[in-house]
């Protein structure tokens, strides 16, 4: 199994804004059919050194991660909108 996680710092880290990425991110669930699992979580201090969204998901293995970075639902709604409204990003991939 193969844990993916991205920190997202958005150019607009309003609640608002927040929590629709936040809900875009979860709108994976269901709609990309390779996730094991996901959570999505949203950073309540907003200090200097934090990022605003973090995103984690289970795949199967790396084969599986490689098809979801190119997945029909994850490229077209998910990453159009995070590169639309992200300032920066952050990722690790480890196997779990």
């Amino acid at each position: 199994m193969i844990k993916h996680i991205v920190c997202f710092k958005l150019k607009d880290n309003s609640r608002a804004e927040c929590e629709k990425a936040a809900d875009i991110l979860m709108s994976m669930q269901g709609n990309v059919a390779l996730l094991r699992g996901i959570e999505v979580g949203v950073d309540f201090l907003h200090s200097s050194r934090s990022y605003d969204i973090i995103l984690q998901v289970v795949l199967d293995d790396k084969a599986a991660l490689d098809k979801y970075q190119n997945d029909e639902y994850h490229c077209n709604v998910v990453k159009a909108h995070m590169h639309a409204v992200t300032q920066s990003s952050v990722a690790v991939d480890y196997v779990i």
